[in-house]
């Protein structure tokens, strides 16, 4: 593995980027290229490396920060943490031999001749492309918009985080994970929280009725305001117009979902959906590109197309991502997973429900200690462990599976 030239920045070093002038840097036909510098990419370059790629590596991300875990965004960054965590640091980089090319943007991909467009001019070759470009927040045709935030990115977190005071009134548009999330790191935080869900409930589409009751009786009794069936009109200097009139308002925050990152593939001639098309190993339409991570929209080996914005299919899929451009097989066939800690309410979810999913909860509910099944007919598609940890992977095992109701119990 040696030593990057040309000047292009070893992984502990700064950025410089190159001058137009400077053109295309030699490389071989097996480097790999990730653009993107999220989890799903770091995963990625890590299992290359653990998997005997001794190749040249580089990793492109538009973000000036070495790479980083987004849940911290929402959860302990903002709720208070003074430090903010990185996935790795500059010597992690330097030991693995990797080009970081921090605060650059890829701008185009060339297929047919193996190279991508940076925004400082350079053309990048590779043998084998990466795309994890992750999700931007999706903003509504609302007006005013312009004047929300979003959360996205550290210094999304940074500006939300400076900007609240005690009794700053934050009101979030939207009430799935991010919006719920940031409702209790901001009522941490000393700030009045507010949230606006057009849904009866906030999660009713994620949880179904029963618990999306018990998350909202959950916020409510931590003083969080939670207006729902309600559709937002404007938002206005100090306030929000909504169906219901005006909610005053001193932050507003958008949170209503994200939206993969697909215009350069598109672009390239890639084929796209709700997501980069790939299959179930992760490969494009080009067998030279792969995705993963919010990006990809993948062929799941049960569930189909399959798209989901959650840190432990990041890790997943860039460790399958790097096998798959080493020609080591795999498939996209774990179930979803994700977790999230609101006040109290600390969870693990496995698998993939409907709303119209029976569900069984079992153990202590009024102590946020319980665990939940979701099943359709005989069949569990999901289960939740709420308050009580070591289970999850048992409650993987369940999912698919056929379980009469005396079977699922609070000790799976």
């Amino acid at each position: 593995m040696g030593t990057e030239t040309n000047g292009a920045r070893s992984s502990g070093e700064l950025a410089r980027p190159l001058a137009p002038s400077e053109g295309v840097i030699a490389r071989s036909a097996e480097d790999i290229v990730v653009i993107g510098a999220g989890l799903a990419a770091v995963s990625a370059i890590e299992t290359l490396r653990d998997e005997g790629y001794a190749g040249r590596l580089t990793l492109v991300g538009k973000e000036p920060e070495l790479p980083y875990e987004r849940p911290q965004l929402s959860k302990d960054f903002l709720a208070g943490a003074k430090k903010f965590n990185l996935s790795h640091d500059e010597e992690w980089y330097a030991e693995k031999d990797v080009t970081v090319l921090t605060g650059t943007t890829a701008t185009a991909l060339d297929l047919d001749n193996g190279t991508v467009s940076l925004d400082n001019g350079e053309q990048l070759p590779f043998g084998t492309l990466l795309l994890a470009t992750g999700a931007e927040p999706k903003m509504p045709p609302i007006p005013g918009i312009e004047n929300a935030m979003t959360l996205r990115t550290v210094e999304d977190a940074r500006r939300l985080k400076d900007a609240i005071e005690p009794g700053t009134r934050v009101v979030t548009v939207g009430g799935g994970w991010i919006g719920l999330e940031v409702a209790a790191s901001v009522t941490a935080l000393g700030g009045r929280a507010v949230v606006l869900e057009a849904a009866a409930r906030p999660l009713l589409n994620v949880l179904g009725p029963v618990l999306a009751e018990h998350v909202a009786g959950l916020h409510a009794r931590h003083g969080v305001e939670i207006h729902t069936g309600t559709t937002v009109e404007a938002i206005e200097p100090g306030a929000v117009r909504t169906s219901e009139g005006e909610i005053p308002a001193d932050i507003v925050l958008v949170a209503v979902g994200a939206a993969p990152a697909t215009e350069l593939a598109a672009a390239a001639g890639l084929e796209v959906g709700d997501g980069i098309v790939v299959d179930e190993g992760l490969r494009t339409s080009d067998p030279r590109v792969f995705a993963a991570g919010d990006a990809a929209l993948a062929k799941h080996t049960v569930h189909g197309p399959l798209r989901v914005e959650h840190w432990d299919n990041a890790i997943r899929q860039g460790r399958l991502a790097a096998r798959s451009m080493l020609g080591k097989g795999g498939a996209y066939d774990w179930q979803p997973y994700f977790f999230t800690d609101q006040f109290e309410f600390s969870m693990e979810y496995v698998g993939r429900s409907a709303p119209e999913d029976e569900v069984l909860l079992r153990g202590n509910t009024d102590g946020d200690e319980f665990i939940a099944y979701w099943r359709r007919g005989a069949t569990v598609t999901a289960g939740m462990n709420v308050g009580i940890w070591d289970v999850n992977d048992k409650l993987r095992e369940l999912v698919g599976t056929d379980a009469d109701p005396d079977q699922l119990t609070e000790s799976p």
